[in-house]
This record gives C-alpha cells, structure tokens and sequence, in this order.
C-alpha cells in the first residue's frame, strides 16, 4: 500500500492549497511519483494538482460515495506517495451521515488511515496556534495528527514563539513559512480562477515549490506518511450515458469530475471531447452528449453565437440523450441573463431561463431520485451529488427531472427538468447512492 498524508486546515483560507501544491511539485522534482487526492467535492483544487504532481488528480467523498468507492479510487494508483487536500476546515462536513461520514477531510484521514498534516495561518496570534493545534488533534481518536506547518510567519521571533508553545504541546512543527504573496492564486466567485486560464502557471507552481522546499520539512513529512489502510475495493461503477459520450471541454465547460470518466472508460465507453467555445459540435456518431458545469456565464455572448455546436446539439437531441449539468444545464435552455443583465439565446432544447442579474449562492450535498432516465440511468435511480451556483431560475416550465433532497433529507427546489431526450440538473453527480 502506498503510504499517504492528508494535509488539512482548521478554516479555509488557510494556505492548504497551496502548500499541497508546493509540496506535490517539490516531491515531483525529486523524482518521486506522487498522487494528489481532493477531499470533497471540487473541480478546480484538482486541476491545479493535477498540473504539479504532473498526473490526473482523484476526488474522494465520504457524503457522496460508499467506503469500497473510496477505496477503489484511492487504492487504484501506482505511487510513491499519495497526498491529499482537505477541504474547509478538517472537521468540517455535512449536518448528517452519508455513505460513509459526513464529507470532512477527517473522514477521509480516518478511513485510509492517513496522518494529518496541518496548515495554521498564525497570521494575528503566537503561542494561541498551539492550543489551537492541540485541540484538532484531540477533538477524534480515530485520526493522527503528524505536525502543523506554520503559513504567513511573521518573523524569526515570531516563529520562535510559536515552535516553543507547540514543542510544549508536543506537537511537530514540520514548516513555517513566511508571509509572501507569490503564495496566493487569483480566485473568481465559485472559487479559484481555473488552472488552464491560468498564464505561466508551471512557473507560479514551481515558485510555490521553491518556497516550500526552503521552509518545510520535506523529508518529515514523507516519513511521517502512513500506509492505507486495507479496505474492500469492490465497488459499482457509475454507468456511462453511451458507448460513445461526446463531452464538452474548454474554460466553460471543465467541472468534471476524474473518477466519472474513469469510470466510463472502465465500463468501454469512448470520450469524445469538443469544445463549444471554438464552436465546435458534438460528434456525429455519438450515442449521449455530456455538457459538464463550468462557466458559460462568462462566455454566453459566444456560446450563444456558436451556431454549427447549437445547431449540432439540437440535431442530436431529435433522436439520442443530451444530458446537461449545472452550467451545462443553463446552456441547454432558453436564455441565460448574464450579470449586467443581458439576455442571450442558448440551445431552446428546454424552457430554462437563468439569471446572474440577481445573485443567490446555493450550496451543498444533493440526494436525487430520478422521475425520467437521465444519461443511461433509468427512472427512480438515486444520484448522490452536490450543488454549487450564483444563478437564480427565471423560469422553468418543463417536468422535473428528480425529487431531490438535501444532506438532511429536505426537499430542495433545484428538482432539474426534462423535455424529449434531453435532461438537466443543477445537481453536480458524483456517484450513485448506495452503491456499495
């Protein structure tokens, strides 16, 4: 078994993401093959992994899958070390039980058996950070705690104070590393801006890694590591919506999820990616059209100009499935009224019409029962997911596509619709429900 850590935080906004990056591409460089996880549910972290430890990075959730998924994914590849970022705070999560907890990155480290590595911004206090650390490694037992790096140090002195409190905890300090803003990302309203916008994006990496290698501890943190824990892997896999799934690709269409396509090629499925941006349409010999979520909101005058890919669209959706997801579902509606409150045409295939005019976040895990097949999945079938937007529904007049419930059981508006062949949610699928 490959020995792993999970690098977390006690809030977001703590410096998590970076420092895995930093470390991921420091790890890279010394030749070893390491591979990136992202506890919960996120596009955008993944893509960047991905980019550092130059090898696809996986999701792992234990809200939306089964203990046997999470083993499956984690257990899957062949590395040297595996290296997993947390999400929010470590034992942040849902309000209620899942498949396998709650979705916290505590979970995550519990279940694999991997050691927590985490990241304090001391920024504003000093030996403070060490109750603070004390207290995450005591609030569970069922997870270890392998040190604290120290981000946005102050000073020498600063330091000094902190590493004396902690050694008096008896907590590890494997790092601490300086304030510096050749740290810090540029972030847009669903998160981080994407990492394939991102110019020069091999040189910020390895500016983080340089930082990084300087001020932590790499080789006690790759001895701190732990083997993962021996899990049953037998797990069902998501079914792929055809033999042939066209799916759209470029910056707005990219929230997809790497374990789903693996999935899909494991079942012998063949992607076929296009992208509606340069215009392009889906394949013509393709049995399901995918459009993923991402953000068409920022491009809608071009999606809406696109005429052979909307044209190419309308004519698959006469006779096969096209399935649209969050953003994708927007563009397969009537209108998407951007922020400065312009209408634009999308494809017409359903009655949606969505605005950014008014902005309304709406987050968190998503059960849905499917009233319709949706994407090789038959009616009555149990999606786990989440959802994650700033649109507001102006109008939607076609069926709901599914009765979908929070992560405490409660009915949400969100239900998705259906017209013909062609099907929408705002619900970002992660696996199905109770597949193990």
């Amino acid at each position: 078994m490959t020995p792993g850590l999970l690098i977390a935080a006690p809030r977001s906004g703590s410096g998590k993401t970076t420092v895995t990056l930093g470390l991921l591409r420091a790890y890279t460089r010394m030749g070893l093959r390491v591979q990136p996880f992202k506890s919960g549910p996120d596009y955008i972290d993944p893509a960047f992994q991905q980019a550092a430890a130059r090898c696809p990075s996986f999701n792992l959730d234990s809200w939306a899958m089964s203990r046997s998924r999470i083993a499956a994914i984690a257990d899957g590849p062949d590395a040297d070390l595996i290296l997993t970022e947390g999400v929010m705070g470590l034992f942040d999560g849902a309000p209620a039980i899942g498949e396998a907890g709650t979705g916290s990155s505590a979970d995550i480290a519990a279940l694999q058996g991997w050691p927590v590595v985490l990241v304090m911004d001391v920024s504003g206090q000093s030996q403070s950070a060490a109750a603070i650390a004390s207290g995450f490694r005591g609030l569970r037992s069922d997870i270890a705690m392998a040190g604290v790096i120290l981000n946005h140090v102050a000073s020498e002195r600063h330091e000094r104070l902190i590493r004396t409190a902690m050694t008096q905890a008896g907590i590890a300090v494997l790092g601490a590393i300086p304030r510096s803003a050749e740290l810090g990302l540029p972030e847009r309203h669903l998160g981080l801006v994407q990492a394939a916008e991102q110019a020069d994006l091999d040189r910020i990496i390895d500016r983080m890694a340089d930082i990084v290698a300087a001020h932590v501890d790499l080789n006690a943190i790759r001895e701190a590591a732990r083997q993962t824990i021996p899990q049953d892997r037998r797990a069902v896999l998501s079914m792929p919506p055809g033999q042939r799934i066209a799916i759209a690709q470029d910056e707005a269409f990219s929230f997809t999820y790497a374990h789903l396509l693996s999935d899909w090629r494991s079942a012998g499925a063949e992607i076929l990616p296009f992208s509606p941006l340069a215009d392009e349409a889906p394949y013509a010999n393709a049995d399901a059209v995918w459009l993923p979520g991402g953000y068409p909101e920022l491009h809608a005058a071009r999606i809406a100009h696109a005429g052979r890919f909307l044209s190419g669209l309308r004519r698959h959706a006469q006779d096969r499935p096209v399935h649209g997801e969050c953003g994708g579902y927007m563009v397969l509606g009537q209108a998407l009224i951007d922020a400065r409150g312009h209408a634009h045409a999308m494809a017409g295939l359903l009655g949606l019409v969505t605005s950014f005019a008014t902005r309304r976040l709406h987050l968190g895990y998503r059960r849905a029962q499917l009233l319709a097949p949706m994407g090789g999945m038959p009616a009555n079938g149990m999606l786990n997911g989440h959802e994650f937007h700033y649109s507001t529904i102006v109008e939607q007049p076609d069926s709901p596509l599914a009765h979908v419930t929070d992560a405490e059981g409660n009915a949400v508006a969100s239900t998705g619709s259906h017209r013909g062949l062609v099907t929408g949610s705002f619900v970002h699928l992660i696996a199905p429900a109770s597949e193990a």
